[in-house]
């Protein structure tokens, strides 16, 4: 009877750590199915994102395509225009170089004296000589500030 006595405390024992273990097994397995809940509804968060995130970036491609197509056009213009100005420039210095050899023309026959003594006519010419003189000075200086 001892031993069976001795074999029923050692079940019972047994049986008592059983159910413990089997208690703390199921609390653990709780919090794990509480975690996957709280994982599910993370993954489903993360997803939502992504697809947020994808279609943005999907108009930001857009938006670029747009900006790279209106800089291209803005730089075609620009180019346009600098070949304008710059024929443009061509034609004013030849302008300048015409106005040079008036000026220097005009300066000559100012230079020769006049046998009548037209005074206002003569001065309103060494007077418009001198006026293109400085415009072609100036334009000149113009010119080379804007070459440098």
């Amino acid at each position: 009877m001892t031993i069976t006595l001795i074999a029923d405390a050692l079940v019972g024992c047994l049986l008592v750590a059983t159910i413990i273990t089997c208690f703390v097994l199921s609390k653990r397995i709780e919090r794990l199915k509480a975690d996957e809940s709280a994982m599910r509804q993370t993954i489903g968060a993360l997803i939502s994102a992504t697809d947020t995130a994808e279609r943005a970036i999907a108009g930001l491609k857009l938006t670029l395509g747009d900006c790279d197509r209106t800089l291209g056009e803005r730089l075609r213009t620009a180019e346009r225009y600098a070949a304008d100005l710059a024929q443009q420039i061509e034609v004013g210095q030849g302008v300048m170089e015409r106005i040079g050899q008036i000026v220097s023309a005009a300066s000559m026959v100012a230079a020769k004296p006049a046998p009548e003594p037209e005074k206002p006519v003569l001065s309103r010419m060494a007077s418009a000589a001198d006026a293109a003189a400085a415009i072609r000075a100036r334009a000149a200086r113009r010119l080379e500030g804007q070459a440098a």
